[in-house]
């Protein structure tokens, strides 16, 4: 009876000790961060912070919204709270600035938490990786994807529009195609011909391994780049073990791509030991692909480090051009004068040369300003891989404590109305150099600094060449209108909900 008298005055100092010890460290963390408490802030959850609203977005697969929305309502400059915080900004050049000077000097690094969410997807791949772990895997790849190197993709390209041009052409009239999954077709082609070497044309024989299936491959990639943007903003990569369905996705999704990319890797990696007998296996193209180089040139790649660095390669070469080509059809049809401009450029071209070359792809300077455009409006990435202060840093005036994070609303920055003047204007003239007076806008929808998106230029050869063949044969008109540019969610990467349907019609020469 005294011993069960006694307990209370055992666990009571005990209790009131990890109470003050909470309280200590939540005073400690507020007075850390004292100097982020002038900036504006959504309204918070007492305990949670903004964890909830966040959770909710992804749920509802809007991240990019809930940020973009915070920054019309907050400014350009502010900071959400999920138990540390979180500097958003949203002025194109303050945020170029930013990340060029703190990933140069070392004072902003990506954050443990997306560099686990990166590495959570397949393994450990060059956008989860820094210092000298990235630094090799960057080197390996960055002269397949050079301005250089993608120049000799032109062909290979072309003949992905041309394929995708007459699935188009075969449509019966007034009939709505779906532009957003031949884009995707299109794009997956691409990357999976360039990286795998398998061919374009689906007739073709790949004996290195099983044919490119696109839905199931994108389904597969589209769960995975989910996952990453759960783990990004909470979720614990431990959950992947419960039996939830979410987990029986994620695993079926691995398995699939596995399923789909080991016998390619195997040989690539035979062909780096000097098998003959797989030397013979080989087609022409699958020697020439991206995966044979990047194995013979750089042993510290396995078979356990390739795979999911190939995933990579497929995930960032399919949505981004794809869902860009979308929006960008979408913008056209709803800019008329822009469609007539954009169309008048590419008839001039294909009527003084007869057909898209290297050369002729200067004259196109109008066609990379719609892209241009499009990806001001609409980044697809919209940032994807917050950074870290190593220490305290100064951003514009404030300081920013050590721990902090840094992120950034791309739809708010590609909408600063100091930076893009009439800023909901779809104008592509304002990326023209031609006889420009004033310096041209900032274009940071491809990243800042060495970690500048690998694939920009491959990106830009698709977009121009793709939108100049379909000017060149149709007109079109958006079945849902604004809503299709309008109503956008998130995998990882933004996607137009409707698929982006238009009324086509073919044109005579």
């Amino acid at each position: 009876m005294t011993q069960l008298l006694g307990a209370p005055l055992v666990w009571l100092p005990l209790g009131l000790g990890a109470i003050a010890l909470l309280t200590w460290q939540r005073w400690a963390k507020q007075q850390r961060f004292k100097s982020l408490r002038s900036l504006p802030s959504p309204p918070q959850h007492w305990l949670l912070g903004n964890i909830p609203q966040l959770l909710g977005a992804v749920k509802n697969r809007q991240l990019f919204q809930i940020l973009f929305d915070w920054s019309k309502e907050l400014g350009p400059k502010y900071v959400y709270w999920v138990g540390y915080p979180v500097l958003v900004l949203s002025q194109p050049k303050l945020i170029d600035s930013t990340i060029v000077q703190g990933t140069r000097d070392g004072s902003l690094v990506r954050t443990g938490q997306s560099q686990r969410a990166w590495n959570d997807l397949m393994g450990p791949i060059m956008i989860g990786k820094d210092g000298a772990e990235w630094q090799w895997r960057r080197k390996a790849w960055n002269p397949e994807f050079s301005s250089s190197g993608v120049s000799h993709y032109m062909t290979l390209v072309d003949q992905a529009c041309q394929q995708t041009l007459t699935q188009l052409q075969a449509t019966p009239p007034g009939e709505p195609v779906p532009m957003d999954p031949l884009f995707v077709e299109l794009t997956m082609r691409v990357i999976a011909a360039l990286v795998l070497g398998i061919p374009i044309d689906p007739s073709q024989p790949s004996p290195e391994g099983p044919p490119l299936e696109i839905e199931p491959t994108y389904d597969a990639m589209a769960v995975l780049t989910y996952r990453f943007l759960r783990m990004a903003v909470g979720e614990k990569a431990w959950r992947k073990y419960l039996p939830t369905q979410a987990s029986k996705d994620y695993w079926a999704a691995r398995r699939y791509l596995e399923d789909c990319l080991r016998s390619r890797l195997d040989l690539a990696l035979e062909l780096r030991d000097g098998d003959s007998v797989a030397l013979e296996k080989a087609s022409p193209l699958f020697q020439q692909s991206m995966l044979v180089k990047i194995a013979a040139k750089e042993p510290r790649y396995t078979r356990a480090t390739l795979l999911p660095e190939i995933v990579e390669m497929l995930i960032a070469g399919t949505d981004t051009t794809a869902h860009t080509l979308s929006l960008a059809v979408g913008e056209l049809a709803l800019n008329p004068s822009v469609f007539q401009q954009a169309q008048a450029t590419v008839d001039r071209v294909f009527d003084q040369q007869g057909t898209l070359t290297l050369a002729s792809l200067k004259e196109l300077s109008y066609l990379q300003g719609v892209v241009k455009e499009t990806l001001r409006l609409y980044s697809v990435a919209s940032g994807t891989t917050s950074l870290q202060a190593t220490r305290d840093i100064v951003v514009d005036d404030i300081t920013v404590p050590a721990g902090a994070r840094v992120f950034w609303s791309m739809l708010g920055a590609g909408r600063d109305p100091e930076t893009y003047p009439q800023p909901d204007k779809f104008w592509p003239d304002r990326w023209l150099t031609e006889n420009r007076q004033t310096p041209a806008p900032p274009m940071i929808d491809f990243g800042s600094g060495p970690h500048r998106c690998l694939g920009e230029h491959l990106a830009m050869l698709e977009s121009t060449l793709m939108l100049a063949q379909l000017l060149r044969h149709f007109d079109w008109e958006l079945v849902n209108g604004r809503s299709s540019v309008e109503n956008l969610k998130q995998n990882l990467l933004i996607y137009p909900v409707d698929r982006m349907p238009v009324y086509l019609q073919h044109r005579s020469h």
